[in-house]
């Protein structure tokens, strides 16, 4: 019996494993939320409904919360700064305001005794990368941990949205139409994620593929004004009034798509409004 050659056989078998790397490269890693604790991350101009969602969380009357106004610039700020005295309005009777703009401070057992029982953390707007020279890898940092360990919430609006990812989008010094900027690390509570705010408000829905060209696995979330997502572990659900936008490289639309004609994966976006729920980790939108 003649045999047969090899040389094919031996071909095959290099090409198959190429084939499963190169198909494996195309799925994106699953994005990640707090293990305990929650978060209320608000694409700017919180609402009252907003704020009380998250004194809520917070523990209503009994809550203890710190607001960090640092993010705006200013080199002091006074005791109702970035919502505090709505927080009081909405029941919380221990709200105090912290701020430092010198990492040396934020290190001091003096300056994070507020955050050792706290609740509940609000980050005001303004500039993320202000947030991010003041206390990143400090001691008032790894506080601020803590409160999502002991199953406090943590929030914030605009740029105490942006934060709260682990990519710092519009963190450049320069302006804020610079996506992908000299600060790109944020503190993180959400991993593998960017986080635009202000979205429909100022047309920013486009930006995003900016920061996704240069780092593809990363899950985009933008949210508009008034508008937030409650995250509790790998889900959230959007309240508020407006919408977020979602770059998960795919599509989703409550009256189906099988018959749309949608641009390449690389520059889809979805929207989900009020109520709709999402997995981070599956990146997938919960049905109802």
């Amino acid at each position: 019996m003649k045999k047969l050659p090899m040389k094919p056989v031996f071909l095959f078998i290099l090409v198959i494993p190429f084939f499963a790397c190169a198909q494996s490269g195309k799925n994106k890693k699953g994005s990640t939320g707090p293990e305990k604790g929650s978060l209320v991350i608000v694409g700017g101009g919180a609402s009252d409904a907003i704020i009380k969602r998250f004194v809520d969380l917070a523990g209503g009357n009994s809550a203890e919360i710190v607001v960090v106004p640092t993010a705006a610039g200013n080199n002091t700020y006074g005791d109702n700064a970035s919502g505090a005295d709505k927080m009081r309005a909405f029941g919380a009777k221990k709200v105090t305001v912290l701020h430092t703009a010198d990492k040396s401070i934020a290190n001091s057992d003096a300056f994070n005794t507020p955050l050792s029982t706290a609740t509940g953390v609000w980050f005001g707007g303004g500039r993320q990368w202000r947030l991010v020279d003041a206390y990143k890898d400090t001691r008032a940092e790894q506080m601020f941990w803590q409160v999502l360990e002991r199953g406090g919430v943590i929030g914030g609006s605009s740029a105490g949205a942006t934060i709260q990812g682990s990519y710092l989008a519009r963190g450049d010094t320069r302006n804020n139409q610079i996506m992908t900027g000299d600060h790109e690390e944020g503190f993180g509570f959400i991993k593998n994620i960017a986080i635009d705010q202000h979205v429909l408000a100022r047309n920013r829905h486009f930006d995003m593929f900016e920061i996704l060209r240069k780092y593809p696995n990363l899950l985009g979330i933008s949210i508009d004004e008034r508008t937030a997502i409650v995250v509790k572990g790998n889900r959230f659900e959007v309240i508020g009034d407006h919408y977020v936008i979602i770059y998960d490289g795919k599509f989703w639309s409550k009256e189906g798509w099988g018959r749309k004609r949608l641009p390449d994966s690389n520059r889809l976006f979805y929207f989900l409004s009020p109520g709709d729920k999402y997995n981070l980790k599956k990146r997938k939108v919960m049905e109802q």
